[in-house]
């Protein structure tokens, strides 16, 4: 396994500027930013600009969705260096509970339940599903959605 203490931050938006770039366009587009990245925690965060603005001048629902999902995701990439695994997310519960009218930061505190789904997945070789959990905060630190999502992990022999 890599060692996390080798991915920096600086790194690990080397790695998502990538993945927007050649594996997954939507990401590019949004253009998310690592704000803080440990082994328990990780913050991004999207601005609401043109891109990611909706009809009523809050964040579109699929910006919103890209946060959620690398921020739960995230740690996997962190854990493996993003090599010998597959990762997607099998469901999203998604409870929005005010509009996104600023940039929003998106938080997940899951990082030792990846990572013990990745150790636990290299062992028995089997695809493991977990639920992982992420707020979204705008600015102010107000509470702007809530989602509830199921990570499915398989490392590879």
């Amino acid at each position: 396994m890599t060692n996390p203490q080798t991915l920096t931050l600086r790194r690990m938006q080397w790695i998502l500027f990538l993945l927007g770039r050649l594996k997954i366009p939507m990401i590019g587009f949004v253009r998310p930013r690592i704000i803080e990245m440990n082994d328990q925690k990780v913050i991004i965060r999207i601005r609401l600009r043109r891109r990611t603005r909706n009809h009523l001048g809050s964040m579109y629902f699929g910006a919103l969705a890209v946060g959620a999902d690398l921020a739960g995701a995230i740690h996997s990439v962190y854990f493996t260096g993003g090599k010998g695994m597959s990762m997607a997310f099998k469901s999203m519960q998604a409870e929005f509970l005010k509009r996104a009218e600023d940039d929003v930061f998106f938080e997940s505190n899951d990082g030792a339940t990846i990572k013990e789904m990745i150790e636990e997945s290299r062992h028995t070789g089997a695809r493991l599903n977990r639920m992982v959990q992420v707020t979204a905060k705008n600015i102010k630190g107000e509470l702007v959605a809530h989602f509830k999502m199921e990570i499915s992990v398989k490392m590879k022999s």
